[in-house]
């Protein structure tokens, strides 16, 4: 291939239909397994799958002493150690046979049989046994090509291996002719029923099918060969390989019975059934047993032991007494039992693997009519992708001939050299696979590892081949063709510029993007207000020090303003500036500057924002709650319906705000009069062995902490109150349900159910979403009358959220009739520096402090607002929200709607507190050495607690204890502190 120009085209062409990148990826990449595997999706399933095959065991085989007595489930290490005779190896075999029977709807009266071999040698025994070359009479057809005739020279060894043993079998028996066989003109056809009586066949074998050249039998075939079976039933048989055959039959349901119950069908177990060792089973018509008992009373050949499914009735007499199958490894299903014991030395746990796969398979897929019925639909999927993506192409031309489980497609390409056509499939499946592709200047494909083994055999006119059988989802069976085409092609781009290298064409290498792309205007100077303050720890100059907030923004590349916007046309471009006026307060002071969108966005925490202030790219709010941010530019306190972007920090003040509802909580329980004692003590006024009885009380542990909500300062709580032993009962949305339960916590389906017999409640709720219509919000009131009166006489109300979630009155009544003993409320109040006015979400609590002395502690809603480490903290994170939505477009803790033309940068907490992020996994997965040693701790808790699951001998169960205590607790204390340090505990987002 030569034409510099025609390659160059080519080479274009197929950048052009790869431009928009890799298509989606099948579920797992492992298409060459077998129609009938686990399915598993990936490591994590697969490990999950192990398990649950471990927990299969331990409850499917039991141990019974001599009484009967069941003491305990048998272990897959127990197992394991050699146990391939007796209880339960051969509950185990017996178990196997019979799923295997009844799932793929073999009659009562066929047997089938177990022995050692993989594809070629198993299948070689079952015609060892069926074929007898003393018999001058017996007549065999074979349904491939005679071996080393011209039809036949295109398959290579593999395909023409089958036949091979056949003649060999003839040519070397005694009395042998391979005459005697009859070969087929080309792969997979069946003769008609008077053909094949014509022919004086009585044993037809069927290998030809889909397993390497993805052809199957079409109905008509298959009718006529069970009408020359009822032709002469006791004296005609047939037997398949039926690796790819069973459950992807795409016949009627009638004929795929009734070649269940008139052929003998062979299956090697770690393809046809996907259990991992070469094991074989076979299943036999009552004819066929027959035909094996008489010939083996004159055999032409010898079978070796392992081998031999028709072993002497005395095993003292191995060469004279009678061989009969009813003495041999066979499954009898109308008497439900083994005939015969295993003669080689099986694995019990592979046996055990294949029933437990097959159930598996069972109840996700359905019943064997389901998966033939699931095998023929993915076979029409792929005749209609094929249909319209002229790339590749079905190498069975008849739609009937085409597999039901194995696919085989080759390219349909304007590349006519043979040797660079072989160069792109194999560096397509290197694509296809794990090892990716290098282009000729450097650049570097990773693997998409989207489908592995999809080897066409050697000599089949084919270039990718794959099983697509019904346990596989018609999405996937897409995915895989889309990818196939697509690694064809970027394989052929490779293949085309090495080429085109060797005529002096090279290509650039791609400039490496670094980092995110910026969307700004690096000729426009971008302003932001920051209207509250950013550091509340007094400075040197007796004012709160923003000093650490205006190093990180000049750190970040922006600028830092004290006061208002001046004059724009002076800032400096490209870059974006922080006005800093912490004093703004009133609407009239506010607007004045905002009412005209002079400032791009907003940083507030408390301060109200008017609805007619513009702020065009956005605002955050330092804090979780929005309801201040009132701006009609992100559609007020929702975020919903405006133009911009509303954010906020979720969790900065979590912990601060949790920690001052807890001291809340410790000044009054325990109700030791601490202030009362220390002045005795001080004056020396004190007996501790006299007087210490006159002040009982009780400690947290074993009271009840009712929360509601399970945001983060609801969650925070919960944990410190966890911590003092308390019991925690959380209501939240049901949603939450599994995350709360998860914790240790209680989950309670209405603030009722959180309060019943609660000796405290703390309230985290919110306000809930503002109806427009009435000016209320939804959790307005929601610590009411009922939820109050459902806790016990004498407890404690903390209410550290916002001040109209409690019903004022209810609360009113509560402490007047001493059913709260105690209340804590931290709310908003505010003064009107001119008349004195007060207002805010507190004024309703005032008559309550003067009507119930002693009984209240009010606060104007500082337990969050006064930590400087938390401002600070919030306030650089702002900022990072700030120059991700200017910079990149990019919304970082959404609140409300994604304005158009901008994307989702996720949501950000500090570590440890509020939900578990996919990038917080992702961030986790990169810490290789922190990630390897939470790994070793959890294996080693799992395999202990494994064994103390399994394990109910108390003799055996003390051995463990003994062993493994220390290593259990050492490992269990590393694990949760690895989960702390990685943040990995806590609910998880969505």
């Amino acid at each position: 291939m030569t034409d510099i120009a025609q390659m160059q085209e080519q080479r274009l062409n197929a950048l052009r239909q790869t431009a928009s990148g890799a298509p989606k990826l099948p579920s797992n990449p492992f298409f060459g397994v077998g129609p009938i595997t686990d399915a598993t999706t990936d490591e994590v399933d697969s490990r999950l799958r192990r398990i649950a095959f471990d927990a299969w065991i331990e409850k499917t085989y039991r141990k019974f002493d001599d009484r009967g007595n069941d003491i305990g489930g048998f272990t897959t290490a127990e197992i394991s150690r050699s146990m391939h005779r007796g209880y339960p190896a051969d509950k185990i075999l017996t178990d196997m046979m019979r799923a295997i029977h009844r799932y793929f709807g073999f009659p009562r009266t066929n047997r089938m049989a177990v022995g050692l071999g993989g594809g070629h040698s198993g299948f070689t025994v079952c015609i060892q046994h069926l074929m007898n070359a003393n018999d001058a009479g017996q007549r065999v057809y074979v349904d491939t090509p005679r071996p080393e005739s011209d039809p036949s020279k295109a398959a290579g060894f593999f395909r023409q291996s089958w036949a091979t043993q056949l003649i060999e079998m003839q040519r070397f028996a005694e009395k042998g002719c391979e005459s005697r066989i009859h070969f087929a003109a080309s792969e997979g056809v069946i003769p008609t029923a008077a053909e094949l009586a014509a022919l004086g066949v009585s044993i037809f074998v069927g290998v030809g099918h889909e397993t390497t050249g993805a052809n199957a039998y079409t109905s008509a075939e298959i009718r006529e060969l069970l009408s020359w079976l009822d032709g002469d039933p006791a004296n005609r048989h047939a037997v398949f390989d039926a690796t790819s055959m069973l459950g992807a039959m795409p016949w009627e349901p009638e004929l795929v019975s009734a070649v269940m119950a008139k052929c003998c069908l062979f299956m090697p177990f770690q393809k046809a059934i996907g259990g991992i060792s070469g094991y074989f089973v076979a299943s036999f018509t009552p004819h066929a047993l027959a035909l094996i008992e008489k010939n083996q009373q004159d055999p032409a050949w010898a079978i070796p032991r392992q081998l031999k499914i028709a072993p002497p009735i005395d095993p003292r007499q191995p060469f004279s007494a009678k061989r009969s199958v009813d003495a041999g490894p066979f499954y009898d299903p109308a008497e439900d039992r083994m005939l015969g014991g295993v003669i080689n030395t099986y694995s019990a746990l592979a046996f055990a693997e294949t029933t437990f796969g097959l159930l598996q398979s069972e109840a996700r897929v359905g019943t064997i009519v389901e998966l033939n019925r699931r095998s023929a639909a993915n076979r029409a999927v792929i005749d209609e992708w094929v249909k319209s993506h002229p790339l590749l192409s079905l190498t069975v031309t008849e739609a009937e001939r085409r597999g039901a489980a194995v696919t085989l497609l080759k390219v349909e390409d304007d590349i006519t050299d043979a040797g660079i056509h072989a160069r792109i499939i194999a560096r397509s499946k290197q694509l296809l696979g794990y090892e990716g592709i290098t282009h000729p200047n450097g650049e570097y494909e990773p693997g998409l590892d989207a489908a592995r083994y999809v080897n066409a055999f050697p000599g089949t006119p084919g270039d990718y081949r794959a099983w697509v059988g019904g346990i596989r989802e018609p999405d996937d069976v897409v995915a895989l063709l889309e990818n196939l085409q697509y690694a064809y092609l970027r394989a052929k781009i490779v293949v085309l510029e090495e080429e085109l290298a060797k005529h002096g064409v090279t290509f650039e290498a791609p400039a490496k993007a670094d980092g995110a792309v910026r969307k700004d205007d690096p000729n426009r100077a971008y302003t932001v207000l920051v209207a509250d303050l950013v550091g509340l720890r007094f400075g040197a100059g007796g004012e709160p020090d923003y000093s650490e907030v205006k190093a990180y923004i000049e750190e970040k590349g922006g600028s830092f303003h004290l006061g208002p916007l001046g004059d724009r046309s002076a800032l400096e471009k490209g870059r974006i500036h922080f006005f800093y006026q912490p004093n703004l307060s009133t609407e009239a002071e506010i607007l004045p500057q905002t009412d005209k969108g002079q400032y791009d966005a907003l940083i507030a925490a408390a301060t109200f924002i008017p609805k007619s202030s513009v702020f065009p790219l956005g605002g955050v709010r330092i804090g979780a709650g929005t309801g201040n941010m009132g701006s009609a530019s992100w559609g007020g306190g929702n975020g919903e319906g405006g133009e911009a972007a509303l954010m906020n920090t979720p969790g900065i003040n979590s912990r601060a705000t949790a920690q001052m509802a807890v001291k809340a909580i410790l000044k009054v329980m325990p109700d030791l009069p601490v202030d009362r004692l220390h002045r005795m003590v001080a004056g020396g006024d004190f007996d501790t062995g006299r007087q210490l009885k006159d002040f009982p009380t009780a400690k947290l542990e074993g009271r009840k902490l009712a929360v509601l909500g399970y945001g983060n300062i609801g969650r925070e709580v919960a944990k410190l109150a966890k911590a003092f032993g308390m019991t925690v009962a959380i209501y939240a949305r049901e949603h939450h349900k599994r995350w709360i339960e998860a914790e240790g916590f209680d989950y309670a389906a209405s603030p009722v159910e959180a309060a019943s017999g609660a000796d405290v409640l703390s309230v985290h709720i919110g306000l809930g979403r503002l109806d427009a219509a009435t000016g209320i919000y939804s959790n307005a009131g929601i610590v009411n009358a009922k939820v109050l009166g459902a806790m016990k006489d004498g407890a404690v109300l903390v209410n550290y959220d916002r001040g109209e979630v409690v019903d004022a009155g209810a609360l009113d009544a509560a402490l007047a009739s001493g059913k709260i003993a105690h209340a804590a409320i931290d709310a908003d109040l505010f003064s009107d520096a001119a008349t004195g006015t007060l207002s805010g979400p507190m004024l309703p609590y005032l008559p309550l402090e003067t009507r119930h002395k002693g009984k209240l502690e009010l606060l104007p809603h500082a337990a969050a607002d006064t930590d400087h480490p938390s401002r600070v903290t919030g306030a650089r994170q702002a900022v990072d929200q700030i120059f991700d939505v200017i910079r990149f477009k990019s919304v970082v803790n959404l609140k409300g709607d994604l304005p158009e033309g901008y994307g989702s940068g996720g949501s950000r907490t500090p570590a440890g507190i509020g939900k578990v992020t996919k990038q917080v996994v992702a961030e986790a997965g990169g810490k290789a050495a922190l990630l390897e040693e939470l790994r070793q701790a959890s294996e080693k808790i799992a395999a202990i607690a494994g064994a103390l699951s399994a394990v109910s001998d108390p003799d055996h169960r003390g051995r463990i204890v003994e062993r493994y205590t220390g290593l259990l607790v050492e490992n269990a204390d590393r694990q949760r502190a690895l989960l702390d340090q990685l943040g990995l505990y806590g609910p998880a987002e969505g």
